[in-house]
């Protein structure tokens, strides 16, 4: 069992899997988020009760064994938040990974255990899931390149499903090779293609973006601009911004209810308050009322096709606020939670991939800048993102 100062592996798990493969990744390792199958282990999912209920997996998930046949090492399942339904990285069972970069702040979720050993240079890269922004808001909450996928883009088979129509399988990196590296494993395909021409700066996004973040940002912006023929500011909405994730929050809530429901009848588990109470509100969420969110989707969808074209990115910031304090109360973590959706929503309601850069900080705290790109650019996207200087 690999070992484990930061917390970042569930506990009194040994999950070790040698490569299968002498490819790509030769040499190096990786964490699994704990909704990926191991074949042998059981898929705890962050729940003791998920873990108590469920056999181990007969076979690899596709991530997993795509990782393992290009070279790469397992050493460990990473924590989640449980039952993936967090983005600050708390779970009450298997407790809170240390955020390596800012130690007194949360390190984010809910692919938090990953984020962690990836940080803090236990593994070399580590799976995630994003569905509500699993992998962006943990990459920007530790200084990490991570990128959601174009939904579809990488196969989910043998990955816990929570919002099937929101979920997507992603990767973490601490530098822009290893990050490209494995992207071309997991995506399937050479990491290159033309390059971006245009930026649109979301003006409204940056605008409900704390003071400390937007400040933070601003230099890397002014950078990124120079990489593009045409740089604008906009606003990406053409009403509310906190429409979309108004319409994400629903969406999500109604499909991760109906997932969950058989196992919350059949087994009565243990939860925290916040996901008990999540899973509890959700369970309200009516047909009539997915109604608005549904046609709401079309259109932020369509907005963004028009937007993009094939030569335009989208720049925002990752998350709205910097991580918050690893003691935060309940309530406070709650709000926060709330603010991150409020950016987190925009890709994950529209399918479009997005990028997490590590290119700034607030004293030392890290702070993400994103770029979302056309659905299927996930391979320009980390070429980008390989390319451009970090510092």
């Amino acid at each position: 069992m690999i070992r484990d100062p930061l917390g970042a592996f569930v506990p009194g798990t040994a999950c070790v899997v040698q490569a299968t493969g002498d490819g790509p990744l030769a040499g190096t390792t990786f964490a699994a988020k704990d909704l990926f199958d191991v074949a042998g282990h059981v898929t705890g999912c962050g729940n003791p009760d998920w873990a108590r209920t469920h056999a181990p997996a007969k076979r690899h998930a596709a991530a997993v064994k795509a990782l393992l046949d290009a070279g790469s090492t397992l050493v460990g399942k990473a924590i989640t938040d449980e039952i993936s339904l967090g983005l600050v990285g708390r779970n009450r069972f298997e407790g809170t990974p240390l955020n390596p970069k800012a130690p007194d702040r949360v390190p984010g979720g809910s692919s938090s255990g990953s984020a962690s050993a990836v940080a803090g240079g236990l593994v070399d890269t580590a799976l995630g899931t994003d569905s509500g922004g699993s992998v962006r808001t943990p990459a920007a909450f530790c200084g990490l390149y991570g990128l959601r996928p174009t939904l579809g883009r990488i196969s989910c088979e043998g990955m816990m499903l929570q919002s099937p129509t929101f979920d997507t399988c992603g990767w973490f990196a601490a530098d822009g090779e290893m990050f490209a590296r494995v992207g071309a494993v997991l995506l399937g395909a050479p990491i290159g293609g033309p390059a971006f021409s245009r930026m649109i700066v979301a003006t409204d996004c940056f605008a409900i973006a704390d003071e400390p973040v937007r400040a933070a940002l601003a230099p890397a912006v002014a950078r990124l601009a120079g990489a593009f023929a045409s740089v604008v500011e906009a606003p990406l909405a053409t009403g509310d911004i906190l429409e979309w994730s108004a319409a994400q929050s629903l969406l999500q809530r109604a499909e991760f209810s109906a997932t969950f429901a058989p196992f919350v009848e059949a087994a009565v588990p243990r939860f925290s308050i916040e996901v008990g109470t999540t899973l509890a509100l959700a369970a309200l969420i009516g047909e009539a009322d997915l109604v608005g969110p549904k046609a709401f989707r079309a259109e932020a969808t369509a907005r963004m096709v028009d937007l993009l074209g094939d030569d335009g990115v989208i720049c925002l910031p990752t998350t709205p606020i910097l991580p918050p304090p690893r003691d935060e109360p309940f309530s406070a973590l709650m709000r926060s939670v709330g603010r991150i959706v409020e950016l987190t929503a925009i890709a994950g309601l529209t399918g479009h991939p997005q990028v997490n850069l590590p290119l700034a900080d607030h004293g030392g705290i890290p702070v993400g800048l994103s770029l979302i790109g056309p659905k299927g650019s996930d391979e320009r996207l980390v070429a980008f993102a390989r390319d451009f200087p970090a510092a």
